[in-house]
């Protein structure tokens, strides 16, 4: 018999981030995230989702021992065509009818609210940690990736959950040759006197994020699901950020001082916090800061990549990736460039990806589970 415990106390906040620790504890590739990372989200008064929605973190025990967890959700800001809810942070034993009491209990809950549709596993938040279920790739997980063991697709599948999308990551090494493409594109605009690439820098974020934000907006919130970014936001990002901002890997391109362009990677992060096994107190910051200054790290991330439309199909991509790959090659260490979380759903970013001669190294998917199992299902729409 599985017993059910709501998470509501801080026994119950220990054992929700235990759990995994101990489920992969034989897992050379697992990277246990950050206590605090997975605490912010649960914490309404740090995670603005909370303003339009409501969450719920369960455990499941048998025999006095848990035997899996997740959380489940209901976002105001995650329009779909049916009102849809979402799982995250599942973590099961492999066992399916013990995974199917746990999507059961998930069903009714959303079900209860008037959902239609549970998605997952997905974040009670923004879509660039925690999404998806890593399928094909399993070796060690960037920053703010999900990771879990393969038979977990057996789980989600076997009770009738479909992809609606896949999460197609893509490596390539940065000493790699570049496609003549954009040597060709970028010696066509370099020629251009009106266009220059500047790094970004920390000691004038505010420009950036003001940049940044005019990209965006232009570039991807138009896009799909895309959102419309605030400068005010972008700048507290940056300033957060501001302690792991590598100098030489992300760049901005203008036409005269208008922004038009920008491609923004930082370190993977995973590369230190893996020594320090969820914990970030006093001993163990001081710890990241000896890491960072003395422990290569030789994986960038990409995040975030956008050119406005009127700039689009005229090459100040390959400009862009030239100018920054030929800067970085001589400024840092880095030896791996990594372009994660490119949805099935967005063939230009993924022909961007297969032109720099990139191999898909990892796939997650993010599952869709109808409640009206007569209702034909649909996949992402393509952009």
């Amino acid at each position: 018999m599985i017993i059910v415990e709501e998470v509501q106390n801080q026994l119950h906040k220990r054992e929700f981030l235990e759990f995994p620790a101990r489920l992969y504890e034989h897992d050379k590739n697992y990277i246990r995230p950050l206590d605090k990372h997975i605490e912010e989200i649960f914490d309404p008064a740090k995670n603005k989702f909370f303003k339009n929605g409501e969450c719920k973190r369960f455990l499941f025990k048998k025999n006095g021992n848990t035997v899996g967890k997740v959380a489940v959700f209901v976002n105001g800001c995650y329009e779909q065509k049916q009102p849809t809810g979402g799982i995250g942070f599942f973590d099961c034993i492999n066992d399916q009818e013990t995974a199917n009491f746990i999507f059961d209990h998930c069903k009714d809950w959303l079900q209860r609210k008037g959902m239609e549709a549970m998605d997952g596993p997905i974040n009670f938040g923004e879509r660039d940690k925690f999404w998806g279920l890593l399928i094909e790739g399993f070796i060690e997980p960037l920053f703010g990736m999900n990771y879990n063991f393969p038979y977990y697709k057996n789980l989600f599948e076997n009770y009738g959950f479909q992809i609606y999308f896949e999460q197609l990551c893509f490596t390539r090494p940065v000493f790699a040759e570049v496609s003549r493409i954009f040597t060709i594109a970028h010696e066509k605009n370099r020629r251009n006197p009106a266009i220059s690439a500047q790094p970004m820098k920390k000691n004038n974020l505010p420009k950036f994020a003001k940049d940044f934000t005019e990209i965006y907006n232009k570039a991807w919130a138009s896009h799909g699901e895309g959102k419309h970014l605030e400068e005010a936001k972008v700048l507290k990002m940056f300033n957060t950020m501001k302690p792991i901002i590598n100098e030489h890997i992300s760049w901005f391109v203008y036409e005269n001082e208008k922004p038009i362009a920008m491609w923004i990677n930082i370190p993977d992060l995973n590369q230190w916090f893996k020594y320090l096994n969820g914990k970030f107190g006093i001993f163990q910051k001081l710890k990241f800061l000896f890491l960072k200054r003395f422990k290569k790290n030789e994986k960038m991330v990409g995040l975030v990549f956008g050119v406005v439309p009127e700039w689009q199909k005229k090459g100040i991509d390959g400009y862009m990736i030239w100018e920054g790959t030929q800067h970085l090659r001589k400024h840092t260490d880095f030896t791996i460039t990594e372009l994660q979380w490119i949805g099935d759903f967005n063939p230009k970013m993924i022909k961007i990806a297969e032109t720099l001669d990139t191999t898909v190294t990892r796939k997650l998917a993010t599952y869709r589970y109808l409640f009206d199992r007569n209702k034909e299902f649909e996949r992402h729409a393509i952009l």
